[in-house]
């Protein structure tokens, strides 16, 4: 019997948030999931979590089960070793959240991988997997893990000692050794090894697709992107090139294609997404808890902290002021967001106090509460500013007080807060550089190798404005289409930068 597309589930995808690793943009990922006829896919990628939330929001909008993962990085000593170039080679493994206390799990090692463990990448070590492995389930990786490096040498004491730490540490029937398959010799060798080693320490075996982009005709958009992260050009000699174009997301078919033999391997795929089911409690408000004087609530206690700060801001409070004011707290009040009006006013109270230059920008001034409380010190009454363009009662989302301190004085902010309400409630947020028009057209022309002159030409034929994209500039620019239809090279270039432009670059 074959396997059906709900029988397999792909449980190793790396998407765009591998920085110039994975191509996978998360909605084409989960697109032709469903194209595929899945029910059910994982995102794994590489030492973060970076595209965790998106994808599942982005899996669920289309009734495609969502399994939270991560291939981490496993340190060949401890995690706090950092020496030389040993310790610069970790191993890889898959970690699968398969419930809330996987996911808290998960999250807690990828944070101590990069806060303890970081020496060119973000690792733990086996010892704090132990600590951590409740609501997990474990894949021993490609042939980087560290199982599979042990058979490359044909060190089989150690291949079944390292099995069976892992098989302790997880549970025999939550780690699994993997098969793959892209056409590689070496990876078809070490598959001839697990399918020997893997009664010999009885842990089951599971066939992954080590993905790395949605579609098949992605495989030389994707070296290009390598040569990017590496700052390698196409015909660098031994640059790191993987070795075959397999690396997409197959259809149940192909799979059973490569792996004929392997129908429980293959099938333990919906196994371990059985196992998984985890919820994300998303959109929930977590706002922590402001200290209020005894017998006050956050509401109450915002309503005086506003009325004393309207006498204090315009001494003789007229109708048309407590109006206002009345109007703006009922709103706050009704959305359960005293506590956060509180908790930003407390702490640009205490940047003022210590001489830290701060200010208040955005939509936040159109607020009297936010000019009561000295968020801001602009009067939203004298400028005719309106409070809706802030905060609108018909658009119940979270209001957004953006406020800029100095920067060589910031992090004496953020230890004031996390002092006060605890560090587990403090977060600084990443942002994510995107590979736009013009900085995809210098990458890749980089890496095909034209020269710089070139390359600015090409570039600057994309005209100057925000957020374009590329098919809209070769409408727009006659200076860009001209190159394009003059000389083939800039055709190339234009062809791998449309398809690497918008992806995720860097983090800062």
């Amino acid at each position: 019997m074959s396997i059906a597309s709900n029988d397999f589930v792909h449980l190793h995808t790396h998407s765009e948030f591998s920085l110039l690793d994975g191509l996978g943009r998360i909605p084409d990922l989960v697109d032709e999931a469903g194209v595929q006829g899945f029910d059910s896919l994982a995102i794994t990628d590489h030492g973060a979590l970076h595209g965790a939330v998106a994808f599942y929001q982005a899996a669920k909008a289309k009734d495609l089960k969502p399994i939270i993962g991560v291939e981490t990085y496993v340190a060949r000593r401890s995690m706090t070793d950092k020496e030389g170039k040993a310790d610069a080679q970790p191993f890889h493994l898959i970690l699968l959240a398969t419930d809330a206390v996987g996911y808290g799990n998960l999250c807690r090692l990828v944070t101590d991988a990069h806060l303890d463990g970081y020496y060119y990448k973000p690792r733990i070590d086996r010892e704090h997997l132990a600590k951590y492995s409740e609501g997990l389930v474990g894949l021993s990786a490609c042939l980087n893990g560290e199982v599979a490096r042990a058979l490359e040498v044909e060190d089989w004491d150690l291949a079944r000692t390292l099995a069976g730490e892992y098989g302790d540490i997880f549970g025999k029937d939550r780690f699994f050794l993997e098969l793959q398959d892209h056409g590689m010799a070496e990876q078809r060798r070490l598959n001839e090894q697990l399918l020997r080693l893997a009664p010999e320490v009885g842990l089951p075996l599971v066939v992954t697709n080590d993905l790395h982009y949605v579609y098949r005709k992605q495989a030389a958009a994707h070296d290009v992107l390598l040569c990017v992260g590496t700052g390698n050009n196409l015909d660098t000699p031994g640059r790191m090139k993987f070795e075959s174009d397999g690396f997409y997301l197959k259809s149940a078919a192909e799979m059973e294609a490569l792996f004929p033999e392997q129908r429980e391997a293959l099938l333990n795929t919906r196994r371990i997404a059985e196992m998984c089911d985890l919820t994300l409690p998303l959109g929930q408000l977590r706002i922590p808890h402001f200290p209020v004087p005894e017998g006050e609530t956050v509401e109450s206690w915002l309503r005086k902290e506003c009325e004393r700060g309207l006498t204090w801001r315009y001494g003789s409070v007229t109708s048309e002021l407590q109006t206002r004011l009345e109007y703006e707290l009922g709103v706050i009040l009704s959305m359960g967001y005293a506590g956060y009006f509180l908790i930003v006013a407390d702490f640009i109270r205490f940047a003022r106090e210590q001489g830290i230059q701060t200010t208040c920008r955005g939509s936040a001034p159109g607020s009297i509460v936010t000019y009561t409380l000295g968020i801001t010190p602009v009067d939203p009454i004298a400028y005719g500013l309106p409070f809706e363009r802030f905060l609108n009662p018909d658009r119940v989302t979270m209001p957004d007080i953006d406020v800029d301190f100095q920067d060589d004085r910031r992090d004496e902010v953020i230890a004031y807060v996390s002092r006060k309400y605890g560090q587990d409630h403090v977060a600084q947020i990443i942002t994510f550089g995107t590979m736009l028009a013009r900085a995809a057209i210098r990458d890749v022309g980089r890496v095909l190798g034209h020269s710089y002159g070139d390359v600015d030409r090409i570039a600057k034929a994309v005209p100057n404005q925000l957020g374009i994209r590329l098919d809209e500039a070769l409408q727009i620019s006659p200076a860009l289409r001209e190159q394009v239809e003059a000389d083939e090279g800039v055709k190339k270039v234009i062809e791998f930068a449309r398809q690497l432009e918008g992806v995720a670059r860097n983090a800062s």
